[in-house]
């Protein structure tokens, strides 16, 4: 049987390694030069996640394979946070060792906060990361066995109220969901555990050396890659997709996977589009230092946190953003949240404006710099949204499932359905839901 699989992206990535392990024959279309999608670089400078977490996930893959995982190193600080009154903290893997940083009052609300995020993620993760998308009866066993402790009529931000420092500390991890975590449910402060608790973890070139090492080991078992090759078009007949047109023509296959966002499948397809609020885009800059930098990861507050979060709301790239930065030798990421497109400021201008605010925090020796918009993230997310629907409200958090419609041979994978966004379960979705489709058409393993 063939495969074609939309994406070299973690998820496409995996999902082709399944269908390859499985005996398929398979093609990987990507509209970009290389694999890698959001991580896929710029002259050695990352353009996308900097940080893994849960590095089990994909060493289960190389180890499915019967291939070695890349070194990864866990990382402690696991992230230096400043605020512009010159307070800092930097948590450790040793919880004591963190706690010896905060006053008794903060340490007590620390504790209890992280055994909170650890319950809550220990709750939630056998139905909603290591499973398939749950169906009713699914959800309805987890809200009888845990739903209900879980907040479910909580904000995110009245329950992690604990004071100037550690409220936006706390609120921060639910934008690795793409959430604007003054409207995000309660639940989504599970995700502090996944980096808090489980840890961080850093691997030499990156996530795009990731990508490097998950598509040789994908040419190595036969699946054939197509850069540069843009999809336009799904044909659909009689519940089936039956073939792909591209901007080199028409491709047929028995299997198909997106592992682009969801709304350009749909696109694809001619079906309408959801009518529903996109979670939030990027800006980054992309850095080339004139000498190298020790690794690090660093987040400056915003002065004013909530009016931060404001702006971001009303579609406008924040005057004062929280700044995110990974240095690693002679290169260095910037990221500050933004809204979907579309956004009115000029981005060289807004370039400008954040360089002029890195110098203040941490001056680095910058050589050469690019921007990446939400106009430039639009190429691989719908208008620049990096994790598709918000996840805001009491099911907010409640990612799309793998099926679209009554397409029996596609399944849509990746960081805008089941399970979420950010690299490992980006590969979590290609990897389990390449099996839901073989499971689905009744091919063996």
């Amino acid at each position: 049987m063939e495969a074609i699989v939309i994406g070299a992206g973690f998820a496409g990535l995996a999902a082709a390694l399944r269908l390859a392990k499985a005996g398929l024959k398979v093609t990987v279309l990507e509209q970009l030069a290389g694999p890698g999608g959001k991580a896929i670089g710029w002259e050695g400078v990352p353009t996308g996640p900097t940080l893994l977490t849960l590095p089990e996930v994909p060493q289960a893959i190389f180890q499915a394979l019967g291939a070695s995982p890349p070194p990864f190193q866990p990382v402690s600080p696991l992230t230096r946070y400043a605020w512009p009154d010159g307070r800092t903290f930097a948590p450790e893997c040793d919880l004591e060792a963190t706690l010896a940083q905060l006053s008794p009052l903060e340490a007590r609300r620390y504790r209890h906060l992280l055994a909170l995020a650890r319950r809550l993620y220990q709750d939630a993760q056998a139905t909603f990361l290591l499973g398939p998308p749950p169906d009713a009866a699914c959800l309805l066993r987890y809200a009888l066995a845990a739903g209900w402790r879980a907040y479910p009529f909580h904000s995110l931000a009245r329950l992690v109220e604990a004071g100037p420092y550690l409220t936006p500390f706390f609120l921060r991890f639910a934008t690795y969901l793409g959430a604007n975590p003054y409207r995000a449910p309660a639940v989504l402060h599970n995700i502090a555990w996944v980096e808090l608790g489980l840890g961080v973890y850093h691997l030499p070139g990156g996530m795009q050396a990731l990508a490097q090492a998950l598509y040789r080991l994908a040419q190595a078992r036969g699946v054939r890659f197509v850069f540069g090759e843009k999809v336009l078009r799904l044909e659909a007949r009689a519940g089936r997709v039956r073939a792909v047109a591209t901007e080199g023509g028409w491709q047929r296959a028995d299997l198909f996977v997106s592992a682009a966002d969801r709304h350009f499948t749909l696109g694809w397809l001619g079906w309408p589009l959801p009518r529903e609020t996109l979670g939030l885009s990027g800006f980054a800059l992309l850095l080339h230092l004139a000498e190298p930098v020790p690794l690090g990861h660093y987040v400056y507050f915003s002065s004013d946190y909530p009016a931060e979060w404001r702006q971001i709301a009303q579609g406008r790239w924040p005057v004062e953003p929280t700044l995110y930065l990974h240095t690693d030798g002679a290169v260095a990421f910037l990221l500050v949240n933004a809204p979907p497109l579309p956004a009115s400021a000029p981005v060289e201008a807004y370039a400008r404006h954040l360089l002029a605010r890195l110098a203040a925090c941490h001056p680095l020796p910058i050589a050469a710099w690019r921007a990446l918009s939400p106009w430039d993230y639009s190429q691989t997310a719908y208008r620049g949204a990096l994790y598709g629907r918000a996840p805001h409200g009491l099911l907010g958090a409640l990612r799309p499932g793998w099926g679209l419609g009554r397409l029996a041979n596609l399944v849509q994978v990746g960081g805008t359905v089941h399970p979420g966004g950010g690299v490992p379960l980006a590969l979590r979705s290609g990897w389990q839901g390449a099996a839901w489709l073989l499971a689905r058409l009744g091919v063996e393993e």
